[in-house]
């Protein structure tokens, strides 16, 4: 691909963003559509209608860029919770590294990779890209100690970036857990694989055990049901209610279904129950019938005495009396605890092969983009394609854009199965499904956009010695610095589509505003009441960052004409995702900052990488000195994971003993540990499907407030 090609991608996701981006801002002032981009505040305060048309309403303004950019750390804390400020601390991240590494490489790489070779360079629209790249560069050349060198400043500002954040995040971390803010789950361990005994039930078995080895610090416990099903058909049930009682208050609508004859009865035939009745109601039918499962959350009157309870092995027999800490109530994930724990392993491998058979699967794409990058390389085989490559428009249209739009299309397939597959695979928190989620698309995408592109372009460039010698370790660095810089042509235009484009559509949110327009326009349904809030998807944005993290180090140096289109998605995604966080997705649960261990151990991961493609490249170009000053280079930043591995990351996985102690006598000091253990018997309900909102003081949420549209089209207190 040329300059031009290059161009043409960048000119048509320009538009593309710039189109959609207007839209947004006429859509987020339309008041029938508070509930697409404003879910985050409806979730806070009660909505109130007021639509008076005036022209502003149809006029694109950047009013919402400036109040994204004006936010603190504080709302996005307020509104996201920890893990919110975390993501956006890992762009600020991304944002302040490959800013320092586009001023380096852009102004000392990037022309030495062009005047590489002495050559007849034609205008810049009609040279290719390989010429901006390492692979221009001479064997013996001088100038690769140049490229040595920002390997090095770049490696050393991004572990001064990575410990900062780290240090940083963890006492976040700390705060969290010793906030004044009442968690049941401090006080709360789950239990599974409780034996079976004959004649007793399983919580008589329970209650024997922990009266019996924990008699000081039990308080009560409560069991688990079998109640998958039950629980289904109520909340079915629920959501069928909300709808009909929305019909019934559009008696227009009502009317127009009566004489089409959709339904029978009259236009009051649908009687509501007082909210007292239907929590009654509720409550008794939940888990009538339903038996017990050999899973149950066991209190402690202190959270030191549930630690040691969590993290101890209960019983001789690894497989019997598990316990973990428990969720937070409306973290907990009710479907999965009565999975049986010995099928838990055998479920895991089921995941690990399914997920291999779908990697798999998922080549038949990476080839098809692979080898319509090299179009005119494809003629030798399919001759009918020459009459497209004389086309110079229609060339560059496949070559620089269709590629990155057809792998972007099947990647959006990816999230929703590994969600489905961390599903099966047993976890009792929504956020541990999540999380899990997100690990396994970024194995995918790292494996499927990265490494399986970089090997189809060495097939295609005839490097099928290279590949067939994978078996020997010291091949893959000499594969991956002949391939990475060919193939860096297709990660710029994978850059504008799955970056650039994704990050406008995370605007216009399509889903949610298809459904709505059709509630509007074809179901006639205008009630804002009874809308679905969305959670912030971590599994699908944490992985694709993070995948650009891993292309802007590794090409850096040998192509470094990505950065500049790198850094324009991070700043993008820095005002995004902070106006979605504080607008739209609402936090229902909360890891804790569990996203951050990720995050660094995927840079360390992309760093070293890098520094192994570099050592390839200098072995390839006969440079022993940058040979020589790289491979320390590799071995300090292994080290310096390990450091940041020791001093940072138990804290996230790993509740201190201090902290818990200090918070029980700050509790029973001020008296409250009574009301806690009172209010902690009735704070998981099986039966409950949506969280309860708390405040800063552990209190229920009563806000007053309203929401109306103001002057200028945002939504707003009023």
């Amino acid at each position: 691909m040329n300059v031009a090609g290059l161009l043409t991608s960048a000119g048509v996701n320009t538009i593309v963003c710039l189109g959609l981006f207007s839209l947004y801002s006429v859509l987020r002032k339309q008041p029938s559509l508070v509930t697409v981009y404003f879910g985050q505040k409806l979730s806070r305060a009660q909505s109130k209608r007021h639509d008076p048309f005036w022209l502003g309403r149809l006029v694109p303004s950047a009013s919402w860029v400036v109040k994204a950019w004006d936010a603190t750390e504080d709302e996005i804390y307020a509104a996201g919770g920890v893990d919110a400020v975390v993501f956006m601390r890992a762009v600020l991240l991304s944002i302040r590294v490959f800013a320092v590494a586009s001023i380096i490489c852009l102004g000392l790489v990037l022309p030495l990779n062009y005047c590489g070779k002495e050559r007849q360079h034609k205008q810049i629209r009609d040279e290719l890209l390989s010429v901006f790249t390492i692979g221009n560069l001479h064997r013996g050349s001088q100038w690769l100690g140049v490229h040595c060198a920002v390997l090095h400043i770049i490696t050393i500002c991004a572990c001064y970036f990575l410990y900062c954040e780290y240090k940083n995040i963890m006492k976040m971390r700390l705060n969290h857990i010793n906030a004044p803010l009442y968690y049941p789950s401090q006080f709360t361990v789950v239990v599974r694989a409780i034996p079976w005994v004959d004649q007793e039930s399983y919580s008589d078995t329970l209650a024997k055990f922990f009266t019996d080895f924990y008699a000081s610090s039990y308080l009560s416990h409560q069991m688990v049901y079998e109640t998958g099903a039950v629980q289904k058909l109520m909340s079915d049930a629920e959501r069928m209610y909300n709808m009909l009682t929305s019909i019934h208050m559009e008696r227009r609508y009502v009317r127009r279904l009566l004489r089409c004859g959709f339904c029978g009865g009259t236009a009051s035939s649908f009687n509501t129950l007082s909210d007292e009745s239907k929590s009654i109601c509720k409550e008794e039918s939940c888990l009538d019938g339903s038996d017990e499962c050999g899973a149950a959350l066991v209190f402690f009157r202190t959270r030191y005495a549930a630690l040691v309870a969590s993290e101890a092995l209960q019983s001789p027999n690894p497989m019997a009396w598990v316990t973990d800490p428990a969720p937070e109530p409306h973290d907990m994930f009710w479907s999965n605890l009565c999975v049986s724990y010995r099928s838990l392993w055998i479920r895991k491998i089921i995941v690990v092969v399914a997920s291999i058979f779908f990697v798999t699967f998922f080549l038949v794409p990476v080839v098809f983009t692979q080898s319509l990058v090299h179009l005119d390389k494809l003629t030798n085989v399919l001759p009918f394609l020459e009459h497209i490559v004389r086309r110079k428009v229609l060339e560059q249209l496949i070559t620089g854009y269709l590629p990155s739009v057809v792998i972007t299309l099947f990647l959006y397939l990816v999230p929703p199965v590994m969600y489905t597959f961390s599903t099966l695979e047993g976890a009792i928190s929504r956020s541990d499904r999540k999380r899990s989620a997100c690990i396994k698309v970024l194995y995918f995408v790292i494996w499927n956009v990265f490494f399986a592109n970089i090997l189809t372009e060495a097939a295609i460039d005839h490097y099928q010695i290279s590949i067939l010698k994978l078996g020997d370790a010291k091949n893959i660095p000499m594969l991956l610095a002949k391939a990475v810089p060919a193939t860096a042509t297709f990660f710029m235009t994978y850059v504008l589509t799955s970056g650039w484009a994704s990050l406008a559509c995370e605007l216009i949110q399509p889903f949610a505003l298809i459904t709505k327009l059709v509630n509007i326009y074809i179901l006639l349904n205008t009630d804002d009441t009874t809308f679905t809030p969305y959670t912030f998807p971590y599994h699908t944005e944490v992985p694709r960052l993070l995948l650009f993290v891993l292309l802007g180090f590794t090409c850096a140096t040998l192509a470094p004409l990505i950065l500049p289109f790198l850094l324009v998605y991070f700043c993008l995604a820095y005002l995004v995702y902070r106006n979605q966080i504080i607008n739209v997705y609402v936090t229902e649960y909360d890891s804790g900052g569990l996203y951050w261990p990720i995050v660094h151990n995927t840079a360390i991961f992309s760093l070293v990488l890098t520094q192994v493609i570099a050592l390839g490249v200098f072995g390839i170009k006969d440079a022993p000195g940058p040979s020589t000053f790289t491979f320390p280079l590799i071995v300090l930043t292994l080290l310096f994971n390990e450091y940041c591995r020791q001093r940072f990351q138990p804290i996230f996985f790993r509740t201190p003993a201090k902290t818990v102690i200090e918070m029980d006598r700050r509790d029973e000091q001020s008296g409250g540990m009574a009301e806690i253990h009172q209010t902690l018997l009735s704070a998981y309900s099986q039966c409950s499907s949506k969280p309860s909102k708390k405040n800063k003081k552990g209190e229920m949420n009563k806000t007053d407030s309203v929401l109306d549209v103001t002057e200028k089209g945002d939504i707003s207190h009023a």
